[in-house]
């Protein structure tokens, strides 16, 4: 049997577990929105048309922050129109999407709906065909406590208090050519620069995210990055990811692999923003926000120039299977791997658009297969991520030569709890996993969950809905102090271990 043996030591950290690693998106795209979250009649709603069935969810899958409104969208968004007395919010063309917007869901009511939810929320502003003083304006609306003309309008829309919202993206993938407003990296930097500065005249306490590439094939990636930051470097916390991934028509051992390529992405990126550092010779160290992430066959996408106007038409909602579960959690372990310079992270969408949460009219929502891996990680995962060193075969891709098994931990020093988590990429062949854990003492497997193996191709869907879950127990074992199970091919795994009782 194929071999991986993998070292783990409490001593060799990486950073914290952060909490806002395991965020989310809500977009005014498809049904994520109207139909997703907000649906005034459903059953389950409540007085101001919040679906509480789906806030359940969103509680149980542990999402920390929601990036809002968009996405593409919010480079043709008017922010104005989604506050006051719904009966007087016109109507609009969004541009992105090709859809109507009624604006009966905005600003306020995605506040109420992030405290129901217990998340924290992170708002973009549209630096597309608005700019500095609109940014400016939405920003003493949200945070000012009173006394001025957005201040006051806010109290006027029965909101007193302020949202202090911290967390800003400025922006949304302004290097891409189908963006309202495209900019070059100049545009862009010098833009996104005074906008920062402004912005931070009216609350100086809030952190602001740059846009980076809108992802790694993009022609401009790396020089992008550099020029962005060589104009923001001293003005804003975060620099931008963004990524998406699908077999398509490729091979499943590359699709597979896609952790691998995020952690290439990450490292390149990384490596850009402490080039500027060098340069500039600053102390400080830019974190990165991977603020869009997820699996997305974008050639199935017929394109916006292509989609009817429709108001909340169906768009990319994907059906998730046992095998994307697979890949999705090994996106998850590339993310804590990174989590000294990866500190924000959100998965693109929450509902229905490309997402672990899914609805129909009238009926209750349902968990994708990818809800799974997000959910466990999200309530597992604490104290320290740990640095693991892995021995084990690699195999052929469209990436290069990929280990054959991928090996995340984190330990938890107060309890003393270790959580492993890992991906067998292997096809055909299980994999005996070896990890040493002699450095932890004496401890006990108190859960062994598991995902993959079998029926890749099942998906969860409204009439069967409990398909694909987690699966308890395998073969694992403590010997020696090491961590011994099988790996079934193309499987996601979660250990969890606990000191062993002292009487």
């Amino acid at each position: 049997m194929l071999t991986s043996r993998v070292t783990i030591h409490p001593a060799f950290t990486i950073a914290p577990v952060p909490p806002r690693l395991f965020g989310s998106f809500v977009e005014h795209m498809g049904r994520c929105v109207y139909g997703g979250i907000y649906e005034p009649g459903h059953a389950e709603a409540d007085i101001d048309g919040i679906r509480l069935d789906v806030v359940k969810l969103v509680r149980e899958l542990g999402v920390s922050v929601v990036r809002y409104p968009g996405g593409n969208f919010v480079s043709g968004y008017q922010w104005e129109d989604g506050v006051g007395p719904n009966d007087q919010r016109p109507t609009r063309l969004d541009l992105a999407w090709r859809s109507r917007e009624t604006n009966q869901f905005g600003l306020n009511e995605f506040m109420a709906w992030t405290r129901l939810a217990g998340v924290e929320p992170m708002m973009a502003v549209n630096l597309g065909t608005r700019g500095i003083a609109d940014a400016c304006n939405l920003l003493e609306y949200t945070n000012h406590p009173a006394g001025s003309y957005y201040s006051d309008l806010r109290a006027s829309h029965g909101v007193a208090e302020p949202h202090n919202i911290k967390l800003w993206c400025l922006g949304n993938e302004m290097d891409g050519p189908w963006q309202l407003g495209h900019k070059t990296a100049e545009e862009y930097g010098r833009l996104a620069a005074e906008t920062a500065r402004a912005m931070r005249q009216v609350d100086p306490t809030i952190e602001l995210v740059a846009c980076g590439s809108s992802n790694d094939r993009m022609p401009t990636f790396g020089s992008w990055e550099a020029t962005v930051l060589d104009h923001t470097y001293d003005d804003v916390d975060y620099l931008s990811l963004h990524a998406y991934y699908m077999q398509g028509d490729g091979d499943l051992g590359t699709y597979l692999a896609s952790g691998f390529a995020m952690d290439t992405f990450i490292e390149g990126v990384v490596a850009t923003a402490d080039y500027v550092r060098a340069k500039r010779r600053s102390t400080k160290q830019m974190k990165l926000s991977f603020d869009e992430w997820n699996l997305w066959d974008e050639s199935r996408f017929v394109g916006q120039q292509n989609l009817e106007w429709a108001q909340a038409p169906r768009l990319i909602e994907e059906t998730y299977t046992a095998q994307d579960a697979v890949v999705f959690a090994s996106l998850l372990m590339s993310l804590l791997r990174h989590a000294d310079r990866v500190t924000i992270a959100c998965l693109a969408q929450l509902v229905n658009v490309i997402a672990p949460i899914r609805t129909e009219p009238g009926s209750n929502g349902w968990r994708q297969s990818i809800f799974y891996p997000f959910a466990l990680t999200a309530r597992h995962a604490r104290g320290n991520v740990l640095a693991t060193h892995q021995d084990a075969p690699t195999y052929a891709t469209d990436f290069g030569d990929v280990p054959l098994t991928d090996v995340v931990a984190s330990h938890e020093p107060g309890t003393g709890e270790v959580v492993v988590f890992a991906v067998s990429r292997s096809q055909d062949e299980p994999i005996a996993l070896d990890i040493d854990l002699r450095s932890f003492g004496e401890l006990r497997i108190v859960e062994h969950l598991r995902m993959g193996g079998t029926a890749l191709l099942d998906v969860n869907t409204e009439d069967r809905p409990d398909q694909v879950v987690p699966l308890q127990g395998g073969d694992a074992v403590l010997r020696d102090r090491h961590l011994q199970a099988t790996l079934p091919p193309v499987s996601w795994s979660l250990f969890r271990l606990t000191p062993t009782p002292t009487i």
